[in-house]
């Protein structure tokens, strides 16, 4: 008896009440999806054969909210490190407010730090992680507060050119989303690699999905039949009194 496997489909395990017709779509979707996972395979291989970029423009001097006194302590960028030889960044926006030019925390931003905040134990086993915002300390602080934040480790560029230096920053002072990988060799921290398809014009239909790759939201929304569409951003509220 010829099995599905050998009939040239991948695999013989079906769901309750599949018809022929949606076996065969799906089984076509599958064979996409393994060769995305091959393709996205030898991106990554790609990036990591990236020579070192220049060497970091200055050792910045970063605020950090130092719970144990009550009131922001200076770190210096190299400090991030840690114990690490690979320190990830991710800047964060604030939108301007009617009342301060950094008030308001972007939604978007928000939501991936809600993501990421549970995997940093996981992530620093590997690699550390930063999360710098040009708001003050203090207006991060209360946001993290806000929403549970308890292991990101959250740092304020205010009075620094690190987010002009390193893309998160236009020449209007508007903040960008935007992730850069530093490494550190030889006692020399260099770039190493940016989410630099922001600047790139996005295909028809598409935002530029710059850090979609570590933003969960999304991966679950392409798997439904509505997918992620495209007028709906998260918010920080669903509240039906509320519009941000």
């Amino acid at each position: 008896m010829t099995t599905p496997v050998q009939a040239g489909l991948l695999h013989d395990q079906r769901l309750p009440g599949e018809s022929e017709e949606y076996r065969v779509a799906r089984d076509a979707l599958l064979r996409a999806e393994i060769e995305l996972k091959r393709q996205t395979e030898l991106v990554a291989a790609q990036r990591r054969a990236l020579p070192h970029g220049g060497a970091l423009a200055t050792d910045y001097i970063l605020n950090e909210w130092d719970p144990a006194v009550g009131r922001p302590r200076h770190v210096r960028f190299s400090e991030l490190f840690g114990d690490k030889d690979t320190l990830v960044v991710y800047s964060f926006m604030f939108k301007p407010g009617a009342s301060d030019p950094l008030e308001v925390p972007c939604p978007i931003c928000t939501s991936i730090i809600d993501s990421i905040d549970g995997e940093v134990t996981h992530i620093t086993e590997r690699a550390s992680l930063a999360v710098i915002a040009k708001a003050p300390i203090e207006r991060f602080g209360a946001h993290a507060q806000a929403r549970g934040w308890r292991q990101a480790r959250l740092l304020s560029s205010a009075g620094t050119s690190y987010n002009r230096d390193y893309h998160a920053e236009g020449p209007d002072g508007a903040q960008f989303a935007m992730v850069n990988t530093f490494v550190r060799r030889d006692d020399t921290i260099r770039h190493f690699w940016s989410s630099e398809e922001w600047h790139v014009p996005p295909d028809p239909g598409q935002n530029p999905r710059h850090v979609d790759f570590m933003w969960p939201l999304w991966g679950v929304l392409d798997r439904t039949p509505e997918g992620r569409g495209t007028d709906w951003m998260p918010r920080l509220s669903y509240r039906r009194d509320e519009t941000s």
